[in-house]
């Protein structure tokens, strides 16, 4: 009986000791994951509803964070990773015409002589959202990836990949078969 208690009673004070760093190293874990350590943050953008055969402007607007760019588009050197929209739309829609904004060119204490293409503050793209003709109404998710590195004034941070999803509603179309109204040979308007 005493050796089943001494067992036990290590075991507790193996448990006292060791769950303190589990849950330590949880939250440590949980802290570097958090959305407020995210260099930009996507403004979720509200539901449109769309008719099949039709097409609709969108705005997707990025806030990259104060004291932190992020390289445009089209960076001024080779070497640079470039910021990216992509989208995988259901197969009704389409995303197109995805467009840019022009970087503003900085240069940074790291290198005072060389100027970087590069976007901060509120960062819009623009871009089409087409829903094909033959669409079958109803509601529809679409997902994407933001593609981008972030810098600050004296170091770039690894790439990250940050998720987009906007909800469509694709309507009913209209049929373009309906045949025009032709007077007949009775009608009272016929000259």
């Amino acid at each position: 009986m005493i050796r089943i208690i001494n067992y036990f009673s290590k075991k507790r004070k193996t448990i006292v000791f060791v769950l303190p760093i589990i849950l330590l190293a949880t939250g440590l874990s949980a802290q570097n994951q958090s959305p407020s350590q995210n260099k930009v943050d996507f403004v979720p953008v509200s539901p449109v509803a769309i008719k099949a055969g039709k097409s609709i402007p969108m705005v997707f607007t990025f806030h990259i964070k104060p004291g932190f760019h992020i390289n445009s588009n089209k960076p001024s050197a080779e070497e640079l990773i470039p910021t990216q929209l992509g989208f995988s739309p259901p197969q009704d829609l389409v995303i197109a015409k995805v467009a840019y904004p022009a970087g503003e060119l900085r240069s940074f204490p790291f290198d005072p002589t060389q100027k970087l293409s590069v976007y901060s503050g509120d960062l819009a793209i623009k871009a089409v959202v087409i829903a094909q003709n033959n669409a079958a109404p109803g509601k529809y998710t679409v997902h994407g990836e933001f593609k981008y590195q972030a810098c600050d004034n004296n170091a770039c941070y690894p790439p990250k990949k940050l998720p987009v999803d906007f909800n469509v509603e694709v309507q009913k179309g209209t049929t373009h078969t309906a045949a025009r109204a032709r007077p007949n040979k009775q009608s009272p308007h016929i000259h």
